[in-house]
């Protein structure tokens, strides 16, 4: 595992921590990424409107990101914002304290008043750096990719030694597919300050070229470097690196990843998550079962019911798994702003196919990362269209990723396109993708 870089002349660059002489396959959650909360609060100007200053969530003097910490926060800001709504420092508190809430809990409505509190301070401070900053957060979370990369932009204007403002226009850029701008403005944050949040943005663009030993480095250094009393952002870390051990075929040590996920947050829906996925993997449908339901009774996750509905159907229990895909459906429809997920969805059980090309068609339109593509082109196979299946699905695939689910479809597409070569090129990523 390579050091942590100091700073000056000793700073490792993003070229080097993408070098391609290290391609091993790995496969992280593209979604979660840009749901990454970094708030980097600071006084800033006030503009003459009344402004809390305290330290952000997780910092010395201020409370842990626990579920705890988390609701004494919400309820601090809350009362300052009852005494004095013009107090922006205290909005953009509430806002960073929201959004994390919302991470944990799946609850929308969470996301939703972050929104409502951010509108009332931009009204109240425009060019205020906190609220603009908090701002590109919430874009993030909720799917809104250009607007992120607008906000990004006015914030690098007047911080330009931010780093942070560099993680959120790269992760703009990444989910829209725009990879040379996100990995040029990942280059750029871990050149100005390498720590958690630039080591987590170089593991996931690792994992994008197929690099999945470097990712599994990188995000083992987020987590070591993730310290202090966030530890909501710990579990979000050790969660990833137990993630990456998943797709390295290696259920124990993501096993023992998630419980130290755990620890930090007990909980926590992506290391209850994993765990589950990690017990499947060893054999042990029924413990995974009792998981996911425990979990599906505290959070509203699509994922979660859509990976119940799959359990249920192995154990030939068909009532079960309609309720439960019925559920994800049901979300991924209202609350999660994640298009390509239902499309794939859709098409994975082969119902309202139609319905699941227009869903992809509809989002290719907006973003061309290789996530939505590999759901149009798996939407275009179900439909019939192996042609155009074989087109998309050559985008999906040219960044050189391993991710499962891109390879499966891949391997399915080249083989109904009578494409050999194709095949063969599947076959040899996807026997790569357990070493």
């Amino acid at each position: 595992m390579e050091a942590q870089p100091e700073s000056g002349d000793g700073a490792v660059t993003m070229r080097r921590w993408l070098s391609p002489s290290t391609i091993v396959p790995c496969a992280i959650i593209a979604a979660v990424i840009a749901m990454v909360v970094s708030a980097n609060l600071r006084e800033g100007r006030s503009h003459g409107r009344p402004s809390t200053t305290l330290p952000p969530l997780g910092a010395v003097g201020a409370p842990t990101t626990s579920s705890d910490g988390l609701a004494q926060r919400i309820a601090d800001m809350d009362a300052r914002l009852a005494k004095n709504a013009d107090d922006v420092g205290a909005a953009v508190l509430l806002a960073d304290a929201l959004i994390r809430q919302s991470r944990v809990t799946g609850n929308a409505g969470s996301t939703e008043r972050a929104a409502q509190v951010l509108q009332r301070a931009e009204r109240e401070a425009p060019e205020h750096y906190d609220v603009l900053h908090m701002q590109g957060t919430l874009y993030l979370s909720q799917h809104k990719f250009r607007e992120a990369l607008v906000v990004a932009e006015r914030c690098i204007a007047q911080r330009p030694n931010d780093s942070s403002n560099y993680g959120m226009k790269g992760d703009a850029h990444l989910e829209l597919g725009e990879y040379d701008e996100a990995f040029e403005a990942f280059e750029h944050m871990i050149q100005l300050r390498p720590n958690a949040a630039s080591y987590a943005r170089v593991a996931y663009a690792r994992e994008l070229q197929g690099d999945f030993k470097g990712a599994l480095e990188s995000m083992s250094l987020a987590a070591g470097a993730a310290g202090g009393g966030d530890l909501e952002g710990q579990a979000w870390y050790y969660s990833q690196v137990g993630e990456l051990y998943l797709h390295m075929d290696q259920p124990h040590d993501a096993m023992r990843e998630f419980a130290t996920a755990s620890q930090a947050y007990p909980g926590h829906p992506f290391a209850v998550f994993g765990y589950a996925k990690a017990l499947e993997m060893t054999g042990k449908m029924d413990e995974a079962m009792a998981l996911l339901r425990d979990l599906a009774t505290r959070v509203s996750l699509p994922d979660v019911h859509a990976r119940l509905g799959d359990l249920y159907t192995k154990a030939a229990r068909p009532a079960d798994a309609a309720r439960e895909y019925a559920l994800a459906e049901a979300a991924w429809r209202s609350d999660a702003p994640e298009p390509k997920n239902l499309a794939r969805f859709l098409a994975d059980r082969g119902v309202k196919v139609d319905e699941a090309v227009a869903i992809a068609e509809a989002a290719h339109q907006q973003r061309h990362d290789i996530f939505t593509q590999d759901a149009l082109a798996w939407a275009y196979f179900k439909a019939g269209r192996i042609a155009d299946a074989k087109r998309t699905m050559a985008l999906a695939r040219r960044t050189g990723s391993r991710d499962r689910e891109i390879l499966r479809h891949a391997a399915a597409i080249g083989a109904a396109a009578g494409s050999s070569d194709v095949a063969a090129s599947v076959v040899t990523a996807s026997a790569g993708a357990s070493h």
